[in-house]
């Protein structure tokens, strides 16, 4: 295996974490620009949007860039996006802010994504992909208990701060290590959407969609869901995230293998069920620490793990667009955890943090409803091969 994809990695890590690692912190930040925690929760809802959106029309407007030269543009825009960050003396700036990061950031997975396996043998290529991946999941969860401790202890702006040096070193390691990377041929955007005319594929993507928006609308808010409902302290929230991180990694590897071994579809709806009832449940198991740590394992493992099994399961039944489907996918993901941070910021406006429990567990219900009419359609369709 080639050690330049492990630099990748590190790059999707940096990049990924951007996204929420300011969910732990969001009460520091409001509080020092005097504005709401549902504003401040906007400024997630912000990047993941645009994350969303950003990558593929970037990757097709970028298309006849040479790959090293194009992602040494976006770091160092990243880069003055992280630095406005932290200097940012107000809430508008702080929003430019994360504007610009996430811009750049979503061309940098994208780039990280497809260099990964045109630097290696082609027997590893489905490896170097998984380990950028990983980069990204990790950073997802990860992020924000790394977030939370530096935040903590000097400031919501020392954990961009962080990111702003380790985005220098990503820069230096790229201009050392990294070889000219032609680009290749891009698809359409046009011939992307078209593939959700297909009603089992536009379903499979609402599924994801709604998954994670149900998990992060309770996620995002998060530390002020348990600082509302429990008397833990600074130095507890810090070890419920760490558990969720670790969890929610893990989750990940679970869901693949038992997807290899049980099918997509039995995965993909199992998980949907437990994540339901476990959501819903949230609430009433801050009662005790124990039964409440029980809680966020579960919920941390099935947040992803129901991620690899709906990739397999587009796979089977797109085959011939499996790449568009897995790009389209990753924007469903960041939609719902756009979608559920707006939605969870509008709850605690509105009324109050334990009540996004609630909303979260009725978005993954909903999921299950499109699920099982996705795999009802793709089974039809199958049928109908078989008898033509």
């Amino acid at each position: 295996m080639d050690k330049r994809v492990y630099l990748l990695m590190i790059i999707s890590f940096v990049i990924g974490m951007v996204e929420l690692i300011i969910s732990g912190i969001l009460d520091l930040i409001a509080e020092d620009l005097n504005v709401t925690l549902g504003q401040a929760g906007y400024l997630i809802t912000i990047f993941s949007l645009i994350f969303a959106i950003a990558s593929p029309i970037l990757l097709i407007a970028t298309a006849k860039i040479e790959r090293k030269r194009l992602t040494l543009i976006n770091l160092i825009i990243f880069l003055l996006g992280n630095i406005v960050t932290v200097l940012s003396p107000n809430y508008s700036i702080l929003f430019l802010g994360r504007m610009i990061t996430a811009t750049s950031g979503a061309l940098l997975i994208i780039l990280c994504l497809v260099m990964a396996p045109t630097i290696v043998e082609p027997k590893y290529r489905g490896r170097a992909i998984g380990i950028v991946s990983m980069g990204v999941s990790g950073s997802l969860v990860l992020g924000i208990p790394i977030g939370l401790m530096l935040g903590n202890a000097f400031g919501w702006r020392a954990p961009f701060l962080f990111i702003t040096i380790l985005t220098v070193f990503s820069i230096i390691g790229v201009s050392l290590l990294m070889e000219r990377v032609e680009p290749k041929p891009s698809v359409p955007i046009r011939t992307q959407l078209a593939t959700l005319k297909s009603s089992k594929i536009l379903f499979a993507q609402i599924t994801t969609f709604l998954y994670i928006a149900g998990h992060t609308s309770i996620y995002a808010y998060l530390k002020p869901f348990i600082q509302s409902t429990t008397s833990l302290d600074g130095n507890w929230i810090s070890i419920i995230y760490f558990v969720f991180g670790v969890a929610a990694v893990s989750g990940g590897g679970i869901g693949g293998t038992l997807s290899d071994r049980f099918g997509s579809n039995k995965i993909i709806l199992v998980s949907i069920v437990i994540f339901s009832v476990t959501i819903f449940a949230i609430p009433y198991t801050t009662v005790a620490i124990s039964l409440f740590l029980l809680g966020i394992v579960i919920w941390g493992i099935l947040s992803w793990a129901i991620t690899p099994a709906m990739q397999s399961y587009l796979i089977d039944a797109s085959p011939e667009t499996s790449d568009i489907q897995q790009s389209l996918n990753n924007s469903s993901l960041h939609f719902g955890i756009a979608f559920g941070s707006l939605l969870g910021g509008l709850i605690i406006e509105h009324g109050s943090v334990e009540q996004t429990a609630t909303i979260g567990g009725v978005l993954v219900t909903l999921s299950l409803v499109t699920a099982l009419i996705s795999m009802k359609k793709h089974h039809v369709l199958q049928e109908e091969r078989a008898v033509g």
